[in-house]
């Protein structure tokens, strides 16, 4: 076992009182990975103030869980369900039973739920400069309907660990069905990785080679490896989608251990979470069997010393982008502002630690 050092173990404390001062929602893009953090960082350090903070907050949630909001999606269904695991809370499973069947019932497109029915609830202007082009402005009056990236570390996950705490078998299925449609609307074949988002209206996925996009689906494609039956109906497909994306971003880590923000685009600039994410998963994938140490462990290792160049002596992950919602050109994402203290950057760090603690047991 990869034990962390004293100093590195005072940092990682401070990491995790940054993250919980963050002012939670209930719930954003971000609040996934970021409770997992805390739920890590208690493990890491051997303390139950995290937990006991994660489990206050969602009872909280559960008590006003209706009416259902348009962010209910992003809500940290998989890691309330590791704390029903841990504490057979039945209030709390109840509550992420209901959120399921809610987040279930929407409308789907090939099997992939519609994340935004209207999505200029996440579509902008761009960032820092280029305009769009007429066709493109007339498309931002009425994009319609689409689905996201993101939310293959939100739903899928959720569901595969909801059947392994009594929520009810099918829920494994529907976890494997969902993650594996996600390749079908935005897999980018010629990059190995997975666009931004998909519009209905157009049928076409858009935005290529976001780093900290891939970050959330390589979590849920091994998410869902972890947790889903391994009988259920093309499992295999998961795990090959998994090593398959693993790979891709292996081509493109950056000497220092980190990636640019599109990661085939030097324009785009570094941007710090994407290392923490990878570190992560890296290391969970070796310790799950899915990914090759002798391919994947120098490329965690060089990840996980840029995430420690990265912190300052606070515990704050610095070159952490913003909220990056999402635009029609990729120029958008060179200019997303850095410097955020936020949830998707504290998280990943403890995730990544942890999993590295864990990789040689």
């Amino acid at each position: 076992m990869t034990e962390p050092t004293e100093a590195q173990r005072q940092l990682f404390k401070r990491v995790a009182e940054r993250l919980q001062q963050h002012d939670f929602k209930g719930w954003f893009y971000g609040d996934s990975v970021g409770f997992e953090g805390l739920i890590a960082a208690g493990d890491l350090l051997g303390l139950s103030t995290w937990q006991d903070f994660s489990q206050g907050f969602f009872r909280a949630w559960s008590t006003r869980r209706e009416p259902w909001q348009l962010d209910d999606n992003t809500a940290p269904g998989h890691v309330m369900c590791e704390i029903v695991k841990r504490t057979g809370d039945a209030v709390l499973l109840k509550a992420v039973i209901e959120l399921a069947e809610h987040l279930y019932s929407r409308r789907r497109v090939r099997d992939v739920a519609i994340t935004f029915e209207d999505t200029l609830r996440a579509l902008r202007q761009p960032y820092g400069g280029p305009a769009l082009d007429a066709a493109q402005q007339a498309q931002m009056g009425d994009p319609g309907a689409g689905t996201w990236l993101d939310c293959m570390h939100f739903d899928p996950p959720f569901y595969a660990h909801l059947a392994k705490i009594g929520g009810g078998a099918e829920w494994s299925q529907r976890a494997v069905d969902e993650i594996l449609a996600y390749r079908e609307l935005l897999f980018d074949a010629e990059l190995g990785l997975y666009n931004h988002f998909w519009l209905e209206k157009t049928q076409r996925s858009y935005i290529r080679g976001w780093g900290r996009g891939q970050g959330w689906g390589l979590l849920g494609l091994i998410d869902v490896a972890e947790h889903a039956d391994k009988g259920a109906n093309r499992y295999d497909e998961v795990v090959r989608n998994a090593q398959d994306l693993a790979a891709a971003m292996l081509k493109w880590q950056l000497p220092d251990g980190n990636w640019w923000a599109m990661v085939h685009e030097p324009e785009s600039g570094p941007e710090s979470s994407t290392a923490a994410f990878m570190a992560g998963a890296f290391y969970r994938g070796i310790r799950l069997g899915l990914l090759p140490a002798e391919t994947f462990r120098a490329a965690a290792d060089k990840a996980y010393d840029a995430i420690l160049a990265n912190l300052d002596a606070d515990g704050n992950l610095q070159g952490v982008s913003a909220a990056v919602y999402a635009a029609l050109t990729q120029e958008h994402y060179w200019h997303v502002p850095r410097g955020y203290i936020v949830p998707w950057g504290q998280g990943p760090v403890l995730t990544a630690a942890l999993a590295r603690q864990q990789v040689d047991l």
